[in-house]
């Protein structure tokens, strides 16, 4: 059995230093590791799992010849005595056991310590081979309907027995199915980090428990930040209560005015859907102060009494903020209503109010109406008012001769006609009364005498009045007058003035002045000689009162007059007040476009010009108006082209007027396409296949839909046999290489692009493929040499042959050393130089 024993234990170091030849071969190759050294102290990083494996050989220094291992080995840990082989027989594990500290020395052949003990720390690194946890089989949850969106109501939680300070722990979550989902969006969301479950925007909107009020979500996580395929994923179900929103407007508040309570008043409550909110009121109508408030717990209150006639209505919302500041819930929108009280008495509308009755006026005729108003609220008992005589001075020939109506406040006479003989003037004191006050109205009645007199002018002719075409509209041309013999200053006597004849189209009006009783005949619109040279007006005069029965008015209120209009000199007029036309932008120089026309009031001839004509591409026959193209069009430099037409007299060059021509240019297909812009493409060399360049064409013309294109190569032999060109829609295409078979270098790949113009025009680019090594960046490296570095002797030397083949046999081995030294500074400078443009171009 020992010799068994002894033949295993032989057998296994066997193994390990054939393991140990192979790792120092393979270390060789791979440069500068080391896996052999004298003993010292030293720290390991070893990856956890892989099973039996050596770690490192301790070379023995004489008179050592074996070496031993103390510490934490925990039965995985060894050394072989006589190779110095520190090894492992298992495999390590980090959630067992993170750090395994060793004491090693080296021993002679007594066995006693030659060197040692050496401190050997082992740090066995995490591998991801630990799926992340949750703390529940399931979650349950509670949202209300209308909550903030974002606002978490719940979280789930895992964990991963992986290093948490790598990506091996660090865990994303997501909604992977979410049951029922009605709509196109989900009604809920996670935090990927914290877990935190929200309601989603539509969320926010859409929840109703009256509709669904249980939904479950199928949660996941995932180890490794969820950045690979290979990321370990655990689920968990989490089962979701809708319940109703809590946060709702109250119906309008009715408060009555004037109120006699101890305030602030409790009116009413709002409550949010979360916890800890603060409550405050905004306002909507900017007020000098706002006669309500609120308190923590979402009672609303109206700190002071109103006054409906004041203010009848308030509107303001209530809102909820977090301990940031920002807002919790939607706005609440709250409407108090001011409920009216009489406490408002009748108030006359006048201090007196007159009224004039002809004293020929029949027995129940309308007189007038007496208004009064209340300030309490409109078509309610409050403000009703009802109206009694409550006397008459005189009272004569009779004390009833008028009546009011009690609810209207319309006078009337009783049943008889007034007489300025017995009595030119009454005063009457009415009370009106609502259903608590009553005021007093003073009323005072004139009787006028009746319109018996007709208004006769001073003048029945007034001959002959000349004014020119160009006098401004409110001139007075003539003043004219008539008297009335009825009483100064009633309706009988006011005197209305009227063009009856002779102006069809209103072109006067007449002013009267109520005190002199003049007529002011006045120009009403714009004269024209052309039109209307002469005018021959009948004026009359007539009162606002009508004439008793048995007058009527004649020829004594009629008077006559003409009007002749002097021509003046106008500006030409043209017949339309702007001109716009369409005209292709590849039409022959001397094409007409357009004509437009004007015409001298007076018939001068008129002569035509441009103004504005910056581009020089118009010009006009100064004698007919036709507007042709003067030089070739271009669309693309203006599309719509503006000028000003003038027209002026041939005879006075300074009656003169303009008008705006405008040209729309109607795009043809002449500009080819070309690239949207200089692309600067790279691929890694060496290639490996599927890549492909994106680029974009453009046309300068005119698209009325869609710019469609179509791609090629050139009919080259080489290029069609190392590139090819896709199509991925109407504007862009892939550009892709053939083969791998590419030198580093600049690749210019002639491309050909149509476009879908009548006829179609095609365009001839170079695009240019920068095949490059590329950096862990994926972007095109370049090797930047350390400034001021100097060779080493092997490379001096080899330098130092090659310069002497080439400059030959000099003489002097100082001289030649500095020439050299003078040359290799100026090379790295310039390297320099080109090094940092480079890296400038590719920043």
């Amino acid at each position: 059995m020992t010799q068994t024993k002894a033949y295993s234990s032989m057998f296994k170091l066997c193994g390990l230093q054939f393991l140990l030849v192979i790792h120092l071969a393979m270390c060789q190759n791979m440069g500068d590791l080391h896996v052999t050294g004298p003993l010292k102290d030293m720290n390991f990083s070893v990856p956890e799992g892989g099973g039996v494996r050596f770690i490192y050989q301790f070379t023995s220094e004489p008179p050592a010849v074996s070496f031993r291992v103390t510490g934490e080995k925990d039965g995985i840990i060894d050394i072989v005595p006589r190779t110095g082989i520190l090894y492992l027989n298992g495999s390590l594990d980090w959630e067992t056991k993170a750090v395994h500290r060793l004491q090693v020395e080296s021993l002679d052949e007594n066995g006693n310590t030659v060197k040692g003990p050496c401190a050997v720390t082992i740090y066995v690194e995490d591998i991801n081979d630990n799926p992340p946890e949750f703390d529940q089989m399931k979650y349950t949850g509670v949202v209300r309907q209308n909550s903030r969106p974002g606002k978490p109501f719940m979280y789930v939680h895992a964990t991963d027995r992986d290093d948490p300070t790598t990506l091996h722990a660090q865990l994303v979550y997501s909604i992977l199915h979410h049951f029922p989902n009605p709509y196109s969006e989900m009604l809920f969301q996670i935090d990927n980090v914290t877990g935190a479950i929200s309601p989603s925007r539509m969320g926010s909107y859409y929840l109703d428990p009256q509709k669904q009020d249980t939904f479950t979500l199928v949660v996941t996580v995932k180890d490794m930040a969820g950045m690979t395929m290979n990321a370990f994923t655990s689920s968990t179900d989490v089962i979701i209560t809708v319940k109703e929103s809590l946060w709702k407007a109250p119906s309008i508040i009715h408060i009555q005015e004037n109120s006699t309570q101890a305030h602030p008043v409790n009116i009413s409550q709002v409550h949010s859907n979360e916890q800890d909110v603060i409550y405050d009121i905004f306002e909507k109508e900017k007020l000098p102060r706002l006669p309500f408030s609120i308190d923590q717990n979402g009672v609303i209150y109206v700190t002071e009494p109103l006054d409906r006639e004041e203010k009848d209505t308030y509107n303001f919302f209530v809102v909820t903020k977090d301990n940031k500041g920002e807002l919790v819930d939607k706005p609440l929108q709250i409407h108090v209503a001011v409920e009216d009280i009489n406490d408002n008495p009748p108030v006359c509308q006048k201090a007196l109010t007159v009224i004039e009755v002809q004293e020929n006026e029949g027995g129940g005729s309308n007189i007038g109406t007496l208004l009064a108003t209340d300030r309490d609220q409109e078509d309610t008992l409050n403000s009703r008012l009802q109206y009694k005589i409550e006397s008459q001075v005189p009272d004569v020939p009779a004390s009833n001769l008028f009546f009011i109506q009690q609810d209207t406040g319309i006078l009337q006479l009783t049943g008889r006609s007034l007489s300025k003989g017995i009595a030119s003037n009454y005063s009457l004191k009415v009370l009106v009364t609502d259903t608590v006050f009553q005021t007093i109205c003073d009323v005072q009645i004139h009787v006028i005498d009746i319109n018996d007199q007709i208004p006769i002018f001073e003048k029945s002719d007034y001959h002959n009045v000349t004014v020119a075409e160009d006098l401004p509209v409110g001139t007075v041309i003539l003043e004219i007058k008539a008297t009335d013999g009825d009483e100064p200053g009633t309706g009988s006597s006011y005197i209305i003035y009227q063009v009856k004849e002779g102006d069809p189209y209103n072109t006067f009006f007449i002013e009267t002045d109520s005190d002199t009783k003049q007529g002011f005949v006045r120009i009403n619109k714009a004269l024209d000689f052309e039109t209307a040279p002469v005018y021959n007006l009948v004026i009359n005069a007539t009162n606002p009162e009508p004439l008793v029965s048995g007058v009527q008015y004649n020829s004594s209120s009629l008077a006559l007059f003409k009007v002749f209009v002097t021509d003046v000199d106008e500006p030409p007029s043209f017949h339309e007040t702007f001109y716009k036309g369409e005209v292709s932008e590849d039409v022959p120089v001397n094409t007409l476009v357009m004509t437009v026309e004007a015409y001298d009031p007076e018939g001068d001839t008129v002569r035509y010009s441009l103004e504005g004509d910056v581009r020089k591409w118009l010009r006009i026959d100064s004698t007919t108006g036709q507007v042709y193209t003067a030089s070739t069009l271009d669309r693309e430099q203006q599309a719509m082209y503006t000028v000003d037409v003038v027209a002026s007299e041939l005879n006075n060059a300074a009656q003169k007027s303009k008008t705006t021509l405008m040209l729309q240019l109607l795009d043809v297909n002449d500009n080819p396409p070309q690239l949207a812009m200089d692309y600067t493409n790279f691929f890694c060399h060496p290639l490996s296949g599927g890549e492909k360049a994106l680029i974009q064409a453009t046309d300068a013309d005119e698209q009325h839909y869609y710019s469609t294109f179509t791609f090629s190569l050139v009919d080259d032999m080489n290029t069609r046999n190392s590139w090819e060109i896709s199509k991925v829609n109407a504007t862009h295409a892939y550009l892709s290489p053939k083969h791998a078979n590419f030198e580093e270098k600049v690749y210019n790949v002639p491309v050909i692009i149509n476009d879908n113009g009548k006829p179609p025009l095609e365009g001839k680019v170079n695009v240019e493929v920068n095949i490059c090594k590329c950096s862990s960046e994926k972007s095109c490296f370049i090797e930047v040499e350390r400034h001021h570095s100097w060779p080493t002797a092997g490379q001096a030397i080899g330098l130092l042959i090659g310069v002497l083949l080439i400059i030959g046999f000099i003489v002097g081995g100082v001289f030649f050393h500095m020439k050299y030294k003078q040359k290799n500074e100026e090379k790295s400078h310039q390297k320099d130089v080109k090094d940092k443009s480079e890296l400038d171009r590719l920043a």
